[in-house]
């Protein structure tokens, strides 16, 4: 009794000493003021460090200098609800390297180098609410399905970036939006940018600053004015302005229309065709039998 007593002791030291190790396991550089908290801020990192406890939930690593995210980072940290990598140096994500994660709730890229949000890089992370891009100066694209399956998405900042325009149907894709901040970009004034205005008109409830916070150039003269100066009127001679894809849509249209006239105008030649062949058989038979 007394070896399976201390055998079952040993067990369970063991078991203890490996959840403590896995919830300890801090960084060097870095502080853990709890087993699930890891806090690198400021710490002059050019990478993320290695030796984070694969039970983290709260993940603090901005102002330091990452260029960049391992592709597997969020398939290592399961666990992860929170990340925060402001102000680093990050120029791209590369795709999937944030479509894994099924519990991050809060994430922050703002105050980085990136120029581009692809679309699909998101992937399904339906736990998202609140999701920071802000202050990337260079980012002036942004992918049509880049934010497509953050369906419990609340926040979204996209302020003081470099974005001209933003197609609509990235907005309509996130049912659960609350708040959007799309201030300090160099919008254009244009026909692509009238959509976008009806919408935001519909849902300016979702701008803090409401739509006198948002600022676009006009198109004569370049002119920046606040958005509320402006109205639907103002985009009145874009009504009659077709898009790119309309424009492929008449084209198709077009073609289509072309070769169903064609194939009619044979067949309709081809039933002709035989009927005459018929009627002349017919006719020949007619003859051979009078004769």
């Amino acid at each position: 009794m007394l070896p399976c007593i201390d055998w079952l002791k040993a067990f369970l030291a063991l078991i203890s000493s490996t959840l403590i190790t896995r919830g300890q396991n801090c960084p060097s550089s870095c502080l853990c003021p709890d087993h699930h908290t890891v806090d690198c801020t400021s710490r002059g990192l050019t990478r993320v460090p290695d030796s984070i406890p694969l039970d983290v939930r709260r993940l603090m690593l901005s102002n330091n200098w990452i260029p960049w995210i391992p592709s597997d980072f969020l398939v290592l940290y399961s666990d992860l609800v929170y990340l925060d990598l402001r102000n680093n140096s990050l120029s791209q994500l590369d795709p999937g390297t944030l479509s894994t994660s099924s519990r991050l709730v809060f994430l922050d890229l703002g105050s980085n180098n990136l120029t581009e949000i692809p679309s699909g890089t998101f992937g399904e992370s339906r736990s998202l609410i609140k999701l920071r891009l802000g202050n990337n100066p260079h980012l002036n694209m942004v992918g049509r399905d880049a934010f497509t399956g953050l369906t419990s998405l609340r926040e979204l900042e996209l302020e003081r970036n470099g974005l001209t325009q933003l197609d609509v149907n990235i907005l309509e894709s996130l049912p659960s939006l609350r708040m959007l901040r799309l201030e300090g970009n160099p919008w254009l004034c244009n026909c692509h940018f009238a959509k976008m205005f009806v919408w935001l008109l519909e849902n300016q409830h979702k701008l803090p600053k409401g739509m006198a916070g948002i600022e676009c150039s006009l198109p004569a003269d370049g002119r920046r004015v606040p958005l509320n100066l402006l109205s639907e009127d103002s985009f009145r001679e874009c009504r009659g302005t077709l898009t790119l894809t309309d424009y492929l849509i008449v084209i198709f249209s077009g073609i289509s229309v072309s070769v169903a006239a064609i194939m009619a105008s044979f067949f309709l030649a081809s039933t002709v065709h035989c009927f005459q062949r018929l009627s002349k058989g017919r006719g020949e038979d007619e003859e051979e039998g009078n004769d």
